[in-house]
């Protein structure tokens, strides 16, 4: 079997497991997204003291303002949540997590390291892809009225959702000079390129979920660790932003790359 073959049959894999899995696929999508948001807003709740604390110790803003910092994060992303899954304002639950992505990036100093600042980024990127998702929910409304094509603003929120997300992966690359490492990254880099391009952009990304599921499960167990020691929260935090930067990947798989890709393009010739 050649290389295209094995190509084609790989695609004919993933194309059997979206036409099995389309009405499930987005929903599953949209609660691994927001997961991250999800357990974030439980913890302000359940570690609010510490959270206030630590505000206004770092930031010198006082008992109220720190106060009211915990309780917009609680409500911002317990709020969005249920929005989002509710398939109410979806838009506006989308902009108030963007807000609360650029609050945390300023209030917990996230903005200076470049691991942590390239994942909120990723995780922005799932945000856009929802925009997009959203988009496409109310232009059917309007199903029999003639239309120009693809409205620009989502293939370009499509198309940002594709570059951020990628970032993520550019934190999983192990600069080793062992065989494993070097695979892993020919691999790994390969497929994210694929998916920021649009080109065999489904099975790309799928493959990149199969493959950071099983990363995350494998480094980020944080079951596996007392919820008393810090490295719980530490392996907790990075389990739940992966797992949104999966929900994304799930979107990209359920939507397509839209009209900026290489496989848009394909079609054209």
């Amino acid at each position: 079997m050649g290389q295209e073959d094995l190509m084609n049959t790989a695609e004919d894999v993933a194309d059997q497991f979206l036409r099995i899995t389309k009405q499930y696929l987005p929903h599953l999508a949209r609660l691994c997204l927001i997961s991250t948001f999800l357990e974030d807003g439980i913890r302000m709740w359940f570690q609010w003291n510490e959270q206030r604390d630590y505000i206004e110790v770092t930031w010198s803003c006082g008992y109220f303002l720190a106060t009211f910092f915990v309780l917009l994060n609680l409500i911002g992303q317990l709020g969005g949540c249920v929005l989002i899954l509710s398939r109410n304002f979806v838009q506006y639950a989308c902009f108030g997590l963007f807000g609360i992505i650029a609050l945390q990036t300023v209030a917990y100093s996230i903005l200076w390291d470049l691991k942590f600042l390239m994942r909120n980024l990723a995780l922005g990127g799932g945000l856009l892809l929802l925009l997009a998702e959203s988009r496409s929910e109310g232009k059917s409304m309007f199903a029999g009225v003639p239309s120009m094509g693809e409205s620009s603003p989502k293939q370009y929120m499509q198309l940002g959702g594709r570059v951020l997300l990628v970032l993520m992966f550019m934190t999983l690359l192990h600069f080793d000079s062992n065989f494993f490492s070097i695979l892993q990254n020919m691999v790994g880099t390969a497929l994210i390129i694929l998916v920021a391009i649009g080109f065999k952009t489904k099975l790309a990304a799928l493959t990149l979920v199969v493959w950071l599921l099983a990363i995350n499960v494998y480094f980020n167990a944080f079951w596996t660790v007392p919820a008393y020691k810090p490295m719980h929260d530490f392996l907790k935090y990075d389990f739940f932003q992966t797992t949104s930067v999966i929900g994304g990947l799930l979107l990209v798989v359920a939507l397509g790359p839209g009209g900026v890709s290489m496989d848009e393009k394909k079609k054209e010739w």
